[in-house]
This record gives C-alpha cells, structure tokens and sequence, in this order.
C-alpha cells in the first residue's frame, strides 16, 4: 500500500490564518532585518533550520528565512528572501525581495497596515503590497 502526501490539503492548512506581504527593496537582508528590528521592536534572526532548499537544473538553491516571534502570543513573522543567484522562490513575484508571512494567530487589517507603513517608511524600499493568496501560484515552495 502507497501513501500519497496531500501537498494541497497542507499547503491550505500552513496558510489558514495568515498575511502575506511583498516587499520591494535593494537593502541587504541582514540590513533591511536590523532596521526592522529597530525600527519596529522586533528581534527577526537567521533561522537556519527553517532555510528552504530547491533543487533546479541540477543546482541547489537556498533561500534563507527570518524568524520573530511576538512575546505574550502566538503570533510568528518570517521573513523570507525571494531570490538566489537568479531563481526565485515566488517566480511570479520576481520583482520582490522579501516575502513578509504573519502565521499562527489572527492579524487585523490594523496591525497589517501599521506594519506596511512601518515597512514603506525605511529609507531604500521601494514598495510594499499585500498579497492574496488568490494571486501566489507557488504557495507551496513558502511551507517549511
């Protein structure tokens, strides 16, 4: 007997409750994190075992993801690097750099556009957007 993996059925539960943002900028990740955590409070570090790997052309890709987790809930934020050397892992989103996931408890339109202007007002991003979960094709390549 064979045992599929329903990748649908654990795509949709990984983004049940989520927010997912597109940022725009040419900052370093390791800047454009710093600044973030300054300028919003937050403690976004490398986490290395969260990195996801794709291999294409027979080439290893890696892109990394940024941890935080809000104290007093249950609130994460990853924050992932869309490319590497040439590949990208939201390929319909390649002009953004950063994909900025709310997971684990409900986010409010409040909080969400309080982030984004935070977001927008650092000097060097060039746009931020929500996007919906209508318009990713490759959601699943964002499941860690």
């Amino acid at each position: 007997m064979k045992l599929k993996l329903d990748v649908n059925a654990l795509t949709e539960d990984f983004f049940s409750d989520t927010r997912l943002l597109g940022i725009m900028t040419p900052i370093k990740n390791y800047q454009f994190c710093w600044q973030l955590n300054h300028l919003l409070g937050y403690n976004f570090r490398l986490n290395t075992d969260l990195e996801l790997q794709t291999k294409k052309k027979g080439r290893n890709y890696y892109f990394s993801i940024y941890h935080h987790q809000e104290p007093g809930n249950a609130l994460n934020h990853y924050l992932y690097h869309n490319h590497y050397d040439g590949e990208y892992l939201l390929p319909e989103f390649k002009h953004m750099d950063f994909l900025w996931l709310m997971k684990d408890d409900f986010v409010d339109d409040i909080k969400c556009v309080g982030i984004t202007a935070s977001i927008k007002s650092i000097t060097g991003v060039q746009m931020v957007a929500e996007l919906t979960n209508e318009k990713i094709r490759n959601k699943e390549n964002l499941v860690f």
